[in-house]
């Protein structure tokens, strides 16, 4: 046999190592041991077989290891645990604390019994404490539910809007039509739940005594009913008084039905904005 045969021969047989080593390369099977293959299962065990799996040609396998990314949780808003709603059937407890319908305390009961309770008398489970152990659950008709939510939207809005306080300054000798016409603006200032501050200064040719007297006496001539922020009070060294009216309380709009010649309340209140229409 020549040398060029020998060649030949030399170079099939390293055609045929090389084609199975790719192909135990590619497909996982063993291949033949060779230093190629010895090279790869190393770089197995190194973490380089990725790497080598994207460089072969014949590889068309795709990785499928990836993880399918988590949902993102929905945010929930600054207010998403002041609500009131049912809880279904759903009790996730196996004993809570349950008061009744009526506000009684019905004590801690199995989840069972209290569905059993609502399907027999068709009320519905609202959470009202999940930090207490067991957790204070109440049941409710639809109509209570209802209720309380228009409560918590009335308190929610209330907080959310800042009181705006219009400002009227007059002096004490103010003409009687003049005096009609600042009184109506305070009262249609009234009607759309803004606060009123009303500083009635002494006139030129005006005492300036009992100035709190006379404002009070001012304020009674409005013909809708008012509250008082601050009643009036002499201010300035005894040179003018002032007081902050308010829309009255559905509160005391009910007394008012009930007893005519009830006064005004006075209370308390701040953070407050402030916008003025001063008469000189």
């Amino acid at each position: 046999m020549d040398k060029a045969a020998i060649i030949d021969m030399s170079a099939g047989c390293v055609r045929r190592v090389l084609s199975h080593t790719l192909r135990a390369t590619c497909t996982g099977r063993p291949g033949i041991w060779t230093p190629v293959s010895r090279f790869l299962k190393y770089s197995e065990n190194s973490n380089v077989i990725p790497g080598a799996r994207r460089l072969c040609p014949l590889c068309t396998a795709v990785d499928d290891t990836e993880q399918t990314p988590a949902p993102k949780k929905k945010k929930q808003g600054p207010h998403a645990h002041a609500t009131i709603s049912s809880v279904g059937r759903k009790i996730p407890e196996r004993q809570i604390q349950v008061i009744s319908e009526t506000g009684e305390n019905l004590g801690i009961l199995h989840r069972a019994d209290v569905i059993r309770i609502m399907d027999e008398q068709g009320l519905k489970l609202v959470l009202l404490s999940e930090h207490k152990d067991p957790p204070i659950y109440r049941l409710m008709s639809g109509k209570q539910i209802h209720e309380e939510q228009l409560k918590l939207r009335e308190k929610q809005k209330a907080k959310a809007a800042p009181v705006q306080v219009k400002e009227l300054t007059f002096s004490a000798g103010i003409a009687s039509h003049d005096l009609t016409t600042k009184l109506k603006q305070v009262e249609s200032w009234l009607e759309k739940k803004h606060h009123v501050r009303i500083t009635l200064r002494s006139g030129r040719a005006e005492p300036a005594d009992n100035l709190d007297t006379t404002l009070d006496q001012i304020v009674q001539q409005m013909e809708a009913m008012v509250g008082f922020v601050s009643k009036p009070k002499v201010i300035r060294d005894g040179q003018a008084a002032m007081c902050v009216l308010r829309p009255p309380s559905a509160k005391e709009l009910s007394q008012r039905e009930k007893n005519p010649t009830a006064a005004p309340q006075s209370d308390t209140q701040s953070k407050t904005s402030t916008v003025s229409d001063t008469d000189t």
